[in-house]
């Protein structure tokens, strides 16, 4: 496998009159889980379909695997898992009945098929209800063995289109854990969601689209320290009057009052000290200090709000 396991180079994708895909260019080390974020309609699905061949780009290119994506697309595909918008699983079949016919059409051995879906199904927790029809198993225990369908074949790079969406918080942590364990055996994961904290936990890298164009690359944690700085000030005598004077200071982005604290947002390398000075002046009587940085979906929120501006 190659050390980058995905390439865009200026990947752009029209329909008629709109641009689903911008200029997008990205390296995807192999071996990361990448969180590829976005609001509705920002392109996610369509990049997605775009480097499984499934469509053609309207200029630019896109590497998957080594393979390209416009002319090589049933390569990629066969060396790769996706699960998309749809489960892919046949709901009057049993658990065990869904992986033997995956299993014979990336043309598995038996002794194979047997074996992947033995360890699957008991690692996701499914095998006790092997013999059960699909179709009388919970919206999370559906999305685990679809789960378990895309990587039966032990591909090398997984496409995951919102893996966690609808899913109660039990079966949610429960795939959240299988991805992890994935990543930790070197597989790379595409994954698109609209959960921040579960990107913010999974990724090691995030790319940012709107609008189809990429807007912010990196780390969680660097995506977060570029971003403003969080001052919570536990304690008593806070007014309007201190709230507006915190307000009108160019180091200071926000500031909000709850009863007994006063939450700040600074910019990144703003020093928090003449701001405690100032409130003590003020005659706040100080308890606690928590310093922080942004959480990711603040910096996701930030960037969307800034993207508005700038239309």
């Amino acid at each position: 496998m190659p050390e980058t396991a995905i390439r865009l180079d200026n990947l752009t994708r029209h329909f008629r009159t709109v641009r689903a895909v911008n200029n997008l260019s990205l390296d995807v080390p192999a071996g990361t889980i990448l969180g590829f974020l976005g609001p509705n309609g920002a392109g996610k699905t369509t990049t997605i379909h775009l480097l499984l061949g499934l469509l053609e780009p309207t200029r630019g290119s896109a590497r998957v695997l080594g393979f390209d994506s416009r002319t090589q697309g049933g390569e990629i595909r066969e060396r790769t898992g996706a699960l998309l918008e749809h489960t892919g699983l046949y709901e009057h079949l049993t658990a065990e009945e869904n992986l033997e016919f995956y299993g014979r059409i990336w043309r598995l051995s038996p002794t194979e098929r047997r074996k992947r879906a033995e360890e699957l199904l008991t690692n996701m927790g499914l095998w006790d209800r092997r013999a059960d029809r699909v179709g009388s198993w919970s919206r999370g225990m559906k999305q685990k063995l679809a789960l378990a369908r895309a990587i039966l074949h032990n591909p090398p790079l997984v496409f995951l289109d919102e893996p966690t969406a609808g899913l109660d918080v039990l079966a949610a942590q429960a795939v959240r854990d299988e991805l992890a364990a994935l990543a930790g055996s070197g597989i790379t994961i595409f994954l698109t969601t609209h959960n921040m904290t579960e990107a913010e936990r999974l990724c090691g890298q995030v790319a940012v689209i709107r609008n189809g164009t990429l807007i912010a690359l990196g780390h969680p944690d660097e995506l977060r320290g570029s971003s403003a700085a969080r001052v919570e000030v536990v304690g008593s005598g806070f007014d309007q009057q201190l709230l507006g004077i915190l307000r009108a200071r160019p180091d200071v982005t926000a500031a909000e009052m709850l009863n007994d604290r006063l939450s700040i947002e600074t910019s990144a390398d703003a020093d928090v000290a003449p701001l405690v000075d100032l409130m003590v002046n003020a005659g706040v009587r100080v308890e606690e200090i928590r310093r922080g940085k942004a959480s990711l979906e603040e910096v996701f929120l930030t960037l969307m709000e800034e993207g508005e501006d700038s239309e």
